[in-house]
């Protein structure tokens, strides 16, 4: 199964699918009035998130993760490519459409510290698209919003403190709950733990499980640490270059990991185990640059399994059994 094909096998419990999509960013220079470049950050990427599950999506700073869940969310306007959810493209519906379907949608940002309005209480913080969109009845508005809290570790006296009050982990939980109160289907959840200390993390990555347990949200959750991932995904991509090389579910990848790439991430996951000795695989060289990949697998330049037809051909995202796609030339392409 090719990658134009790997969202085609949807079903009624697919919440999102996301097909071919792109978004490359012009630079300055430009050549007799047309765009003479582009960074390509997002380049092609196909898949699809099943209700009530969690799709972890990992790679290196700078290969596309983000900019895939701001270009869902359309914060980014999406190049080309669809983005299918409850059965609209939001990727071409009219901006009037797009904000009736926002509460649906919904996104956890990185930095509790910046994405928290300074000038406003947290009851009002949570509350204030609640009274946009109607949520509930305005005089069922201030239970509500305290239910909210409470579901999310923030005790009643909270609703009139201000965010620099709190602790960050406190701040990420006041940005989990301004998420959830507008009762989505589904939330982005954008590297939410990287600014947390490691013992905040568990406390935050419990919540998130015990919230999706309670309302069933399906969740595409960006990280780069792939123990975490681990412990919340039932699905994962592994990007690179603003590609998808590998997509498999948890089981699968940390079992059997068929790129190459996959295997240098998942050698350096840390082992709690002294006696476990892991077989780190180190990459040469560094990144290529977005604006001009490398020809064929934009990998190759790296891959310690590299071949001659890497070079001459770019190797498709293909099913390679049981939901295990796959973009390697390692592997039968035809």
């Amino acid at each position: 199964m090719d990658k134009n094909n790997i969202a085609k096998n949807q079903d009624a419990n697919t919440i999102l699918t996301v097909k071919n999509l792109k978004k490359y960013y012009p630079l300055s220079n430009i050549e007799f009035g047309r765009q003479k470049k582009f960074v390509k950050a997002v380049d092609d990427v196909s898949f699809a998130i099943q209700k009530g599950t969690t799709m972890g999506l990992v790679g290196e700073s700078g290969c596309g993760k983000t900019t895939v869940g701001r270009t869902i969310l359309r914060l980014h306007e999406v190049t080309s490519g669809q983005v299918i959810f409850d059965g609209k493209d939001l990727a071409k519906i009219s901006s009037r459409q797009l904000r009736l379907l926002r509460p649906q949608i919904q996104m956890i940002f990185q930095d509790p510290y910046s994405s928290l309005s300074p000038r406003l209480p947290v009851g009002e913080i949570i509350g204030e698209a609640v009274k946009e969109h109607k949520i509930v009845p305005k005089s069922e508005y201030r239970s509500y919003i305290h239910k909210v809290m409470s579901d999310c570790g923030l005790q009643s006296h909270h609703y009139y403190r201000y965010p620099h009050e709190f602790s960050g982990g406190q701040r990420q939980r006041i940005s989990i709950a301004r998420a959830v109160a507008l009762q989505p289907k589904f939330i982005i959840c954008d590297e939410p733990l990287s600014a947390l200390d490691v013992s905040i993390q568990a406390q935050i990555i419990n919540l998130m499980k015990d919230l999706q347990d309670q309302y069933g949200y399906t969740y595409l959750f960006i990280s780069h640490d792939l123990s975490v991932v681990e412990y919340i995904s039932d699905t994962i991509g592994v990007m690179y270059l603003g590609k998808l090389v590998e997509v498999a579910s948890k089981k699968q990848l940390f079992e059997n990991p068929m790129h190459p790439y996959s295997e240098a991430l998942l050698s350096a996951v840390p082992v709690a185990n002294p006696d476990i000795k892991m077989n780190r695989i180190i990459l040469k060289g560094d990144i290529p640059s977005p604006v001009n990949p490398p020809s064929g697998c934009s990998f190759r330049t790296r891959c310690p399994k590299v071949m001659p037809v890497c070079a001459e051909k770019e190797p498709l995202l293909k099913d390679y059994g049981e939901g295990h796609c796959l973009a390697c030339h390692l592997y039968a392409q035809d």
